[in-house]
């Protein structure tokens, strides 16, 4: 049996939790203590992990005034989800109130009856993109501005040439204007701290780029002037040159947010996430160039992928190992449960606490009782029972369990898992059925071999004709019987240790089984009957096949001994050669068929008490899967059994 690999523990996850980027903080009572905090989050708050606990007005009381308290205070009541973006926040960080701006979710969990039981708070600080929104909305008013301001000076420059004879100090003063105003778009464009690359419209030359573009493509600045953009980024071309035509065309802004783009850096393919803008730039009713913002997103968007994994990472592990799990609230009497618990206490969906521990066998309610009383003393659970399912079959579970107390020391709930262990004792008690057998078994021909030597030592100076031949008999039989019993528990252990040797060799199948089985010749009561192809030869080991004939004619006396003729078939399937031995006896009852083969099973037929360790069926079974054949049975009640076994052919 493979051991599942192990799952990660709560506290791994929660480790795990608190080193991800993603702020998250989970909270507790209508004065939302703060139950758990990741890192992310406590860098956010300004604070350290002594806040864990405390009520949130306590922990951060700068949130006073603001909109917070109050959201939290309505997710709590109603039961639902609050969220908001670029929300701003006043936090008091170093002894210094400032602001910032977050993308946050305040989440009401619920149990069964609709009662919020805690708030997943989760945020991520984005003041550094909305600051950055800001500055990229500004440098568009003045970008447009200076658009306003050229148009209106390509104005003034009109009317200044149609009155160039009367004025030509007002054409100067309009050029130098319009310089200036192309000078401080420039330095706008070069200093922005976004990348912004201006492109013709007619020809898709680049116009200008900034460095914080040139950096995002991997290009120079010589790599990039006087060129086409698709043949400076050639390897965006086949994605994007279709969207830009057709801002072009249509004088409509495109927008992306988190678009996959691959870009050649140092001759190596890298994979970004982009969030970016192609925004038409029109004059005099027509598009005349593209303006192209861009805003590298790549180390967010892996981020967030990266903590989807770990978690679909830790779900996988738990339903591998096919494991349940369950939260238990102690002092609302509430539980949690997974799926996979409901399916190892026999429920089609999660129930109440109650109704799981009602299906605890009554004999082991006391041990429930008592490995829970103690495991609020050392917080730790551990116990096995007993349930029941709705068709009363018996399963047996093993129940572990983490406590946790609140700052009074006092219980307040349990996180733990649920483990089917019902195949594992079941192996148990085979293994304890089959010591009980064995001793049993074997205490039977030492007794007689015991007595037998006795009676031998007391007649040695005197031995008397009569008795002493029955004696040395009984003595070899018991010595014959224990000889058998430790011949099968050797082929056992050989067979599990995957050592039960075989010397093959090419051998007439017939005529073993005419010569077998003679210790059952001998005695005359039973007539054994060979019948099929004489010539048939198999590529085996002899000595192994042997046994294995022997020990079915032996289960076929001791299950069926009123049946007087035994019949012992071959025959040829395909390259296999099929060995049958037939009885008629009482036959084999349908449920026990699937068990016969396994290891330590007696299928006593009934009204017929027979000895033995329950491993004969077993070896058969090893001997011949080493030889790459199969074997089985065909029975039906009331009208005898034929047990066949395969074996390669010879070639």
């Amino acid at each position: 049996m493979n051991n599942p690999q192990p799952a990660l523990s709560n506290d791994q996850l929660i480790s795990v939790l608190a080193q991800g980027k993603n702020a998250v903080a989970i909270h507790t009572t209508d004065k939302f203590n703060i139950r758990y905090a990741s890192n992310a989050m406590l860098s956010i708050w300004g604070k350290g992990p002594d806040v864990v606990g405390l009520p949130l007005a306590e922990a951060l009381p700068e949130l006073e005034g603001q909109p917070f308290l109050g959201l939290f205070k309505r997710v709590w009541d109603e039961g639902i989800t609050v969220s908001g973006k670029d929300t701003p926040a006043d936090l008091l960080i170093d002894d210094e109130l400032q602001t910032f701006y977050f993308d946050f979710e305040y989440r009401a969990m619920t149990d069964d009856a609709g009662k919020t039981y805690c708030i997943l708070h989760t945020a991520t600080d984005v003041t550094e993109r909305f600051l950055s929104r800001q500055r990229e909305q500004a440098l568009q008013e003045e970008m447009r501005a200076a658009n306003e301001e050229l148009f209106s000076a390509n104005e003034e420059l009109n009317a200044a040439n149609e009155e160039l004879v009367q004025s030509k100090e007002v054409l100067q003063v309009t050029n130098d204007a319009l310089n200036d105003s192309e000078t401080r778009f420039r330095n706008l464009v070069k200093q922005a701290p976004i990348g912004i690359c201006i492109i013709r419209a007619h020809d898709l030359m680049i116009e200008d780029v900034n460095d914080s573009y040139l950096e995002l493509v991997g290009r120079t600045r010589s790599e990039m002037q006087n060129r086409t953009i698709w043949e400076a980024v050639y390897e965006a071309a086949e994605v994007y040159a279709p969207i830009m035509n057709q801002v072009i065309n249509t004088g409509v802004t495109f927008k992306a947010r988190e678009a996959e783009v691959m870009l050649v850096r140092q001759g190596v393919d890298q994979r970004f996430f982009l969030d970016f803008v192609y925004e038409p730039i029109i004059y005099k009713g027509r598009v005349d160039s593209i303006l192209v913002l861009v805003i590298d997103v790549t180390d967010k968007v892996m981020a967030r992928r990266s903590i989807e994994e770990m978690e679909e990472r830790a779900r996988l592990a738990i339903e591998a190992a096919e494991t349940g799990t369950f939260d238990l609230d102690l002092v609302k009497g509430v539980m949690l449960t997974s799926p996979r618990l409901d399916t190892i206490f026999g429920f089609q969906h999660s129930v109440s606490w109650e109704e799981y521990a009602a299906v605890i066998h009554p004999d082991d309610q006391s041990a429930r009782t008592m490995a829970h009383q103690q495991a609020l003393k050392t917080g730790k659970l551990f116990y096995e029972a007993r349930v029941s399912f709705p068709d009363k079959s018996m399963h047996w579970v093993r129940i572990q369990g983490q406590v946790y107390y609140n700052d009074n020391k006092k219980p307040v709930r349990i996180l733990g898992t649920v483990l089917d262990i019902t195949q594992f004792k079941q192996l148990q008690q085979q293994k304890d059925d089959f010591i009980s057998i064995a001793s049993h078994e074997l205490k039977t021909p030492i007794t007689s071999l015991k007595a037998s030597l006795q009676l031998l030592e007391r007649m040695k100076d005197n031995p008397s004709p009569q008795v002493l031949p029955r004696l040395i008999e009984q003595s070899s039989r018991s010595m014959q019987k224990i000889s058998a019993l430790v011949d099968d528990l050797l082929n056992v252990s050989r067979a599990n240790e995957s050592q039960l040797a075989l010397n093959k060799a090419e051998f007439n199948i017939f005529q073993l089984l005419e010569n077998c089985c003679n210790h059952v010749r001998v005695v005359g009561k039973y007539n054994l009957v060979v019948k099929g192809d004489a010539n048939l030869k198999v590529y085996a080991d002899e000595h192994a096949i042997d046994q294995v004939v022997v020990n079915l004619v032996n289960n076929a006396i001791k299950y069926a001994p009123d049946s007087l003729e035994i019949q012992l078939s071959v025959e040829k399937e395909n390259d296999m050669i099929r060995v049958s031995v037939k009885d008629s006896g009482p036959g084999i009852a349908p449920e026990k068929i699937p068990h016969l083969f396994e290891r330590y099973y007696q299928g006593n037929a009934d009204g017929y008490k027979n000895s033995g360790l329950g491993l004969g069926l077993y070896i058969c079974s090893e001997i011949v899967k080493k030889h790459g054949g199969q074997i089985g049975v065909r029975s039906e009640w009331g009208e005898g059994s034929t047990f066949f076994f395969t074996l390669p052919a010879a070639e």
